[in-house]
């Protein structure tokens, strides 16, 4: 708990620094950086290709956690629920769980707003930190624009966020918010909000690791590449070809010999 009371000290005074890490290698850089980081479900898309990340399972998010657990020591880890593991409070206390028993996690996220406050209600009652999603939902999303264009549509993001915030989850991601909107949403709760794709307002911001560091090949509006990762790993490996073809590797540093 005392991290999430760190994270909640953060609010009105210092950004939340937040990006994903599926790996233990690239979580042990993260860690020394980041406030938070999050196993997010997107590693169906970074990792296998998947055209949404209804096709993650249970089982890839406890398996990348675990790795992604041995590089965070410092930083809250947080872990993405998958698509169909938490439809009701039954389901969803058994399987997060099994999350937080496997991975060692400090708090799951959950997508949605009113649809899932009896189930964000009893994990809280169950002594389970949890992190709420709003604006795009990925799991159920059909159209990926962003939200609050109509009164309506922001009247009930506004609503979604007060009511997660008092059914008693520490943070909310609002994922490509309408500046304005985040920016209400931000000034209305006490707790932080990350922002991805819905501007500055927010207390906080995430990205996808791989599209920071141009692994990824991924156009979004809201993504910075701030390395271009791609062409460092091609120098790399075609310097590595050249010196196996030229037999200037291994030199006799790198082999053994009685």
């Amino acid at each position: 708990m005392y991290k999430i009371k760190k994270l909640l000290n953060k609010k009105n005074k210092s950004k939340v620094i937040c990006l994903t890490a599926y790996s233990k290698n690239i979580a042990s850089i993260l860690d020394k950086y980041c406030d938070l980081v999050l196993v997010g479900d997107s590693l169906g898309s970074v990792l296998y290709n998947y055209k949404s990340t209804k096709e993650v399972t249970l089982d890839m998010m406890i398996n990348h956690s675990k790795s992604v657990r041995l590089g965070v020591k410092k930083s809250l880890m947080v872990v993405d629920m998958p698509f169909n593991t938490y439809r009701n409070s039954k389901e969803a206390l058994k399987n997060v769980r099994l999350v937080m028993k496997k991975t060692k996690c400090d708090a799951v996220k959950l997508e949605g707003g009113k649809k899932i406050i009896p189930i964000v209600k009893n994990l809280v009652k169950n002594k389970v930190p949890v992190m709420g999603h709003l604006g795009i939902l990925p799991q159920t999303a059909k159209k990926f624009t962003f939200k609050g264009k109509k009164l309506s549509e922001r009247n009930r993001i506004l609503n979604d966020a007060k009511l997660l915030e008092t059914a008693g989850i520490f943070s909310v991601v609002l994922e490509c918010v309408e500046s304005k909107l985040a920016k209400k949403i931000s000034s209305q709760l006490k707790i932080p909000t990350v922002g991805i794709g819905s501007s500055v307002n927010c207390d906080g911001q995430v990205l996808v690791i791989d599209d920071l560091i141009g692994l990824s090949d991924s156009k979004f509006r809201f993504i910075k590449k701030y390395v271009n990762i791609r062409q460092i790993i091609d120098k790399a490996v075609k310097k590595f070809k050249s010196e196996v073809l030229k037999k200037q590797f291994p030199k006799l540093k790198h082999s053994f010999k009685n």
